[in-house]
């Protein structure tokens, strides 16, 4: 199990890799962010992207998935998340890219009115196969305190 107390300022993490299909694009874009260029070839040659590109909110989601499958398999105490900081969607996302999420815990804090908890800030970095970031953002997890 990995409790808030395992976290340590500086610890980085590698959490794994996914290839986007341009299917994956269309699905959820026509979902989610149903915008011409994430769902038209020709409707997004028009924009800066050049080609189709996945939804920011799906290389969000895309990046939660491996997250959450890297840490599921090693018992991270995770209990939920007040949100996000400074999300920045830096370059697009094609089909065929190749993306890969790392992070690093910037900050920790127990919590004063809960002292089954603490917060842990981590900066989470999402790279493409060319090693070029295209988003990143500060994430702030509640984790369970080791029990006593």
């Amino acid at each position: 199990m990995i409790y808030f107390e395992d976290m340590d300022v500086g610890a980085r993490h590698e959490f794994g890799s996914k290839t986007v299909s341009r299917e994956e694009i269309v699905d959820f874009a026509t979902q989610y962010d149903p915008q011409p260029f994430h769902l038209d070839d020709a409707a997004a040659a028009m924009t800066p992207f050049g080609r189709l590109a996945a939804s920011g909110w799906h290389t969000g989601a895309m990046t939660m998935r491996i997250v959450v499958d890297a840490w599921s398999d090693k018992g991270f105490m995770g209990v939920g998340s007040p949100g996000l900081d400074e999300l920045r969607w830096l370059k697009p996302v094609y089909p065929g890219d190749t993306i890969r999420v790392s992070s690093e815990v910037v900050a920790k804090r127990e919590s004063r009115s809960r002292p089954n908890l603490g917060s842990v800030w981590s900066d989470v970095l999402v790279h493409n196969q060319d090693d070029v970031l295209v988003m990143k953002y500060t994430s702030i997890v509640m984790m369970l305190r080791r029990p006593a």
